[in-house]
């Protein structure tokens, strides 16, 4: 069995790190550089970094961000938000980040996707993609979660496997912030669906939560924000947990 892996993710705004709740309200949460550097010391095994602004102007502060993370931490880091073409992520991937990741872009032309990975190979290109129920069923939402689309969250997966992305980082706007768990329903139905590893996001609140992604969720990955960034659980907590229950993890000295 593959090692699994655990991941905290950092929304950036304005160059500091926020969370919220179902994509909403808002709160500081610290220097994004110095928490990187913290939990890559904690032993967490890549990094997600997300500029939840994506202005031309956040672009470059992202790179620059970018730059200065890579001098800091010693694992692998992602960096999305706002990249729409093969430039944007140059940038992002001459800085420093081992991966980019697409959302929005990629819905609204999705052979960014392919060029991406061709360009730059499928394992450095993963594709967010933001779900919620709805009365029309499990869909994707772009633009921060504010914009529903057309797309059904299953169908938009397989099409960006389909079109090279190499990994999945799945987010469930009904859990996020909630600390009620994973959607292991939403998360298992897609790591059977593809071949590529699925990052779950959104719920996380507890051990027993981390446990049931790994095993109900069969999820490759999991990523969390607010309980790291606030201090409610460690990284070598999880880890060991997870170890004990017999979930293979990295574990550092």
């Amino acid at each position: 069995m593959l090692v699994k892996r655990i991941i905290p993710c950092l929304d950036i705004k304005n160059g500091r790190t926020v969370k919220g709740v179902n994509f909403k309200r808002l709160q500081d949460a610290g220097d994004p550089v110095e928490l990187g550097a913290y939990y890559s010391r904690e032993g967490a095994d890549e990094l997600v970094f997300l500029d939840i602004t994506a202005t031309l102007e956040s672009r470059e502060t992202m790179a620059e961000l970018a730059k200065r993370i890579s001098r800091e931490i010693n694992i692998p880091f992602t960096v999305g938000g706002g990249i729409g073409s093969i430039a944007d992520a140059g940038r992002l991937l001459e800085n420093g980040a081992d991966k980019i990741t697409v959302n929005s872009a990629a819905v609204q032309h999705p052979q960014l996707i392919t060029e991406l990975a061709y360009a730059f190979g499928s394992q450095c290109v993963v594709l967010a993609v933001d779900s919620k129920n709805t009365d029309q069923g499990s869909r994707v939402f772009t633009h921060g979660g504010s914009r529903m689309t057309d797309r059904l969250t299953l169908e938009w997966i397989t099409e960006g496997v389909e079109r090279g992305a190499g990994e999945i980082l799945l987010t469930s706007m009904d859990a996020d912030g909630t600390r009620q768990g994973f959607d292991l329903e939403l998360t298992c139905t897609v790591s059977r669906l593809v071949s590529v590893p699925v990052v779950a996001s959104g719920g996380a609140g507890s051990l027993e939560d981390f446990v049931r992604v790994f095993t109900e969720g069969q999820a490759d990955a999991a990523l969390a924000a607010g309980i790291f960034h606030y201090k409610e659980m460690r990284i070598r907590d999880v880890k060991d947990g997870l170890n004990n229950r017999g979930i293979p993890v990295r574990i550092t000295v």
